[in-house]
């Protein structure tokens, strides 16, 4: 089993509606919202590494969401190897986008 911390950034004005969202995903717990920032950090359990990067990559796209990265990972019997970040995952890549906080 796979654990991983996201940070989610949203705008503060969806923030109930996001949290909503990230709620009915499979294997998501949101545990500490900021109603000033936008800010959620939830905790995605997944069966193995494929499936916690399909995971984050759902999440990314959610349209309440600005950003979303892990920022703590942990597995506990996944025997894959992963040789480098997948490229849709990169880091940078959402730095390119900047949040719209428009509605």
């Amino acid at each position: 089993m796979n654990f991983s911390a996201i940070l989610v950034v949203t705008s503060p004005n969806r923030l109930g509606s996001c949290i909503t969202t990230l709620e009915r995903l499979p294997g998501v717990s949101v545990h500490h919202s900021d109603p000033a920032t936008g800010k959620i950090i939830i905790v995605q359990e997944a069966d193995n590494t494929d499936a916690e990067v399909e995971g984050l990559k759902r999440i990314k796209a959610l349209d309440e969401v600005s950003m979303a990265e892990m920022i703590n990972h942990y597995f506990e019997d996944d025997t894959q190897t992963v040789a480098d970040m997948p490229a849709e995952l990169d880091a940078f890549e959402g730095l390119r986008k900047m949040p719209d906080y428009q509605d």
